[in-house]
């Protein structure tokens, strides 16, 4: 049985019922670095060259750490991944202590867009977020892909703010890669 990062009771049926027979929604399981995770990924942002070793150790890291809801959708006919996104759950002090939640990299691989996965990836987050007790969810995008958030039932509020830190590029194992990113969702 695979290790996931989180309790796998936390997947609404419901959600699971509007995806093809064949897509699976879960929880990140330790042994998806051979799935093709890092394919998806890296269609959203620079994910720099991370080995499967770098992988278990911060999947064990986000896993005893709480507060980490990454979910994949695997197509169970090719065992691979084809879409992820993450909820991360901040404590806070603020509304009685009170709970927000964080949706963040949010991806659905170029060859199943189109097919309402990113719909059931927002649906899925927002159901742990109620699940836990979450009083706001928040997601940071592109303009560009404000039309389909407020489609999932967000809305725009506030503005982000961006400091990006100078870290040295071999720190973060990402090469010659720029630091800029040009990405679908602003991450």
């Amino acid at each position: 049985m695979p290790e996931y990062i989180f309790d796998e009771t936390l997947i609404s049926t419901e959600v699971q019922d509007a995806l093809p027979p064949n897509l699976k929604l879960r929880p990140l399981a330790k042994d998806d670095f051979d799935k093709g995770v890092f394919d998806c990924l890296e269609q959203l942002s620079i994910t720099g060259d991370i080995s499967q070793k770098k992988f278990v150790e911060r999947f064990e890291e986000m896993k005893k750490a709480g507060g980490y809801y990454t979910i994949a959708i695997e197509d169970e006919d090719q065992g691979k991944i084809v879409g992820l996104g993450t909820l991360f759950v901040e404590m806070k002090f603020l509304r009685s202590c009170g709970k927000a939640g964080h949706i963040e990299d949010i991806v659905v691989h170029d060859s199943q867009r189109g097919k309402s996965l990113g719909r059931r990836i927002i649906d899925q987050l927002k159901h742990i977020g109620k699940e836990l007790g979450c009083y706001k969810l928040i997601l940071d995008c592109n303009e560009k892909n404000i039309p389909f958030y407020e489609k999932c039932g967000l809305t725009v509020k506030d503005v982000q703010m961006t400091l990006y830190n100078d870290v040295r590029k071999e720190d973060l194992g990402i090469g010659n890669h720029t630091s800029s990113k040009t990405n679908i969702n602003g991450a």
